[in-house]
């Protein structure tokens, strides 16, 4: 695991949020939204998950190694990425990206069979990616990057 200084910039001011939101300690937003109300979409646009998707799709076929990603909250980020690799697919020959947003936390770890070419310096590569789009408030593009960047490595001679 990485750490950093993370770049504290709001992306909205304030007193331009709309009735029912704040701006949390992280920089995120966190909006009410009334009961029985309908959920109003994800929380990625199409064009992001269809990006994410391209990454990951290019990440397999040039290294024959599956990545797979979560983001989620976990108390010990740690300990639940150790917990959930096993339970992606292809875990033995798989690369799990695990982003803890409200943790400030990034952690990456391999499958025993990928373990030879995704190597501490592959993944921490894979983690310096990410950190410098995550301060930047830019959660997918730094999952991308540090796909992106983890399979340019392996692949690489």
């Amino acid at each position: 695991m990485a750490s950093g200084d993370v770049i504290q910039r709001p992306v909205v001011a304030p007193e331009n949020l709309p009735h029912g939101a704040a701006l949390t300690a992280s920089g995120r937003i966190s909006a009410v939204r009334g009961l029985g109300a309908p959920f109003t979409g994800a929380p990625f646009k199409d064009q992001d998950l269809i990006t994410l998707d391209d990454t990951l799709t290019d990440a397999l076929r040039a290294t024959r190694v599956r990545f797979t990603v979560y983001i989620g909250d976990a108390a010990d980020p740690a300990a639940t990425t150790d917990a959930l690799l096993p339970t992606t697919p292809e875990a033995e020959n798989s690369v799990l990206v695990a982003v803890y947003p409200n943790q400030r936390s990034i952690e990456i770890r391999s499958g025993r069979l990928a373990a030879d070419r995704a190597t501490d310096r592959v993944l921490q590569l894979g983690v310096t990616a990410a950190v410098s789009s995550f301060g930047q408030g830019n959660l997918l593009d730094g999952i991308t990057s540090a796909v992106r960047v983890m399979a340019n490595a392996m692949v690489a001679p």
